[in-house]
């Protein structure tokens, strides 16, 4: 039935605790904030302790609720101990937003093995063991939960100098929809949302050289790059109950990049 507190309520994560990965980087920044504005409770996750609890600290002298856990998504013991500080500390987990990442474009013929398992770790086995163990946590607690997890518009379109990144992009779209088979019969969604080049501390400079910046336009209908505020609405929209008939599904959020 379509009343007017289901419509009312749909885009809601009031009250309901996330965990964001990456928060100190520039998009899991934005969606931190984001998710505290819209009324969750936020265990911030990433590895540099200054900058979480700087972030943390905004956050709730904004008024916000707000917590951090110091760890390594690529470390299970690690990943383990965050989402166990997020139950400790609010409860229960309702929302896992992965929003780490690696990257270090470089042609196979001079990369080391090395740095391309460092992207693999980092891109892929991180986002492996957040869904495992908050995975684990929602199917305890007997209720919907919801997976948001950042891949790219890389995942599908290969580039030069990216043989490392895009192959574990491309390993997130798939493990996210073979996780949402694994727990779609706990009312858990799983969906990726996927985003083109947006600034960063990364790719700022890009910003700041037309000739790269209208290179990349060639391809983004939208006539312009992304900024990390671009993506909140996604992030929030796929946590909440809006998208409870989605799952599986890798959105482009690209500017219309993958349709060009």
């Amino acid at each position: 039935m379509v009343t007017s507190e289901f419509v009312q309520n749909l885009f809601s994560i009031q009250g309901k605790v996330a965990i964001v990965t990456g928060a100190t980087g520039a998009l899991g920044h934005a969606i931190a904030l984001g998710y505290g504005h819209a009324g969750a409770k936020v265990l911030c996750t990433a590895r540099h302790e200054d900058k979480l609890k700087e972030l943390v600290d905004s956050m709730t002298q904004a008024g916000m609720t707000a917590a951090y856990c110091v760890g390594d998504p690529a470390s299970e013991d690690d990943v383990q101990r965050i989402v166990e500080a997020a139950v400790a500390q609010y409860g229960e987990v309702n929302i896992l937003c992965t929003c780490h990442g690696y990257s270090k474009p470089k042609s196979i013929l001079e990369q080391e093995t090395a740095e391309w398992q460092q992207m693999m770790d980092a891109n892929v086995k991180g986002v492996y063991l957040f869904a495992k163990y908050a995975g684990k946590q929602m199917v305890a607690q007997g209720k919907p939960g919801k997976m948001v997890i950042t891949s790219s518009a890389r995942s599908k379109r290969g580039m030069k100098g990216y043989t490392g990144y895009s192959t574990s992009k491309g390993a997130v779209d798939l493990l996210a929809q073979s996780l949402a088979c694994d727990l779609g019969e706990f009312g858990i969604t799983v969906n990726t949302f996927n985003p083109t080049v947006f600034r960063s501390e990364l790719t700022e400079w890009m910003f700041h050289n037309d000739q790269v910046y209208q290179n990349f336009l060639k391809r983004i209908p939208i006539g312009r790059l992304g900024e990390p505020e671009d993506f909140v609405g996604s992030a929030i929209f796929l946590a909440s109950d809006a998208s409870n008939f989605i799952t599986a599904a890798n959105v482009p959020v690209d500017g219309g990049y993958w349709g060009n």
